[in-house]
């Protein structure tokens, strides 16, 4: 080969090289879409901004009631990936064939009493106080989340019937569509407490606003919570569902009160 083909050829191929790379930096980052339990808001948030400045994939969270989204995943809905606030939801979506495997357990939630500032009610963890403001008058609502197809709403509904105050106090609920807004409820004053998660409770836009009790997790079935990818996932989300069992992820979640695996 003389020594002009072989120029040309070195060419052509730093030409192709070079395109090739303006291609790839020109190519938007991968986005993962995920389905998230309302209890992580401000966790998944702070978890999702340090993936993606480690690692320039986009992460766009969605937050609702685990139960609506397990009727929505059933039904096609376009996620790659589910952290349900209870487990069982996503072995229902296992089983119908719509996930890659059964997922993996990433955090065990807790329950509690949240009390405004301004509120006449006590954050008492025992709902002694909440029984009594029932008596005499004190409780005009109590926000919990929709305990039909919200996990914590569930929970704070078996904890209401420990307490023997669940059928006494169905004129005093406002339910929220999921936990975060059962927050909002209780925080803006349109209820006078709030049973609601405690990651949300911990969050810095909460922890100023009022007082909060941690009700005893033996009163409630356990809110066991698992993640899992969804059959149609894009190759970049098995990334993130790694980092989420990372030792950094696992700092994050037990500073907003879950417990880890």
């Amino acid at each position: 080969m003389n020594r002009f083909v072989t120029h040309f050829l070195a060419t052509v191929l730093s030409t192709l090289l070079l395109a090739m790379n303006i291609q790839a930096q020109d190519k938007p980052a991968a986005v993962i879409r995920v389905a998230a339990a309302s209890d992580l808001k401000f966790a998944l948030e702070e978890l999702a901004e340090q993936f993606e400045k480690s690692t320039g994939q986009k992460v766009i969270l969605v937050f609702g009631s685990s139960g609506q989204f397990t009727t929505q995943l059933l039904q096609g809905a376009p996620f790659d990936m589910f952290m349900s606030a209870d487990e069982n939801l996503v072995f229902k979506l296992t089983a119908a064939g719509k996930t890659k495997d059964r997922g993996r357990v990433y955090a065990v939630g807790r329950i509690g009493l949240f009390v405004p500032h301004g509120s006449a009610l006590k954050a008492d963890s025992s709902l002694k106080d909440l029984s009594a403001a029932f008596e005499d008058g004190r409780l005009k609502k109590l926000a919990i989340a929709n305990p039909q197809h919200a996990p914590y709403g569930e929970r704070a509904k078996q904890a209401l019937q420990r307490a023997a105050l669940w059928d006494r106090m169905q004129n005093k609920l406002v339910m929220g569509e999921n936990i975060s807004q059962a927050a909002q409820f209780a925080v803006s004053g349109s209820a006078q407490a709030g049973i609601i998660a405690q990651s949300l409770a911990l969050a810095p836009a909460l922890a100023d606003k009022g007082k909060f009790a941690l009700i005893d997790a033996s009163v409630h079935d356990p809110l066991i919570q698992r993640m899992v990818l969804l059959k149609t996932a894009a190759p970049a989300a098995q990334l993130f569902y790694d980092f989420l069992g990372s030792k950094p992820a696992h700092a994050v979640l037990t500073r907003y009160g879950f417990t880890v695996p």
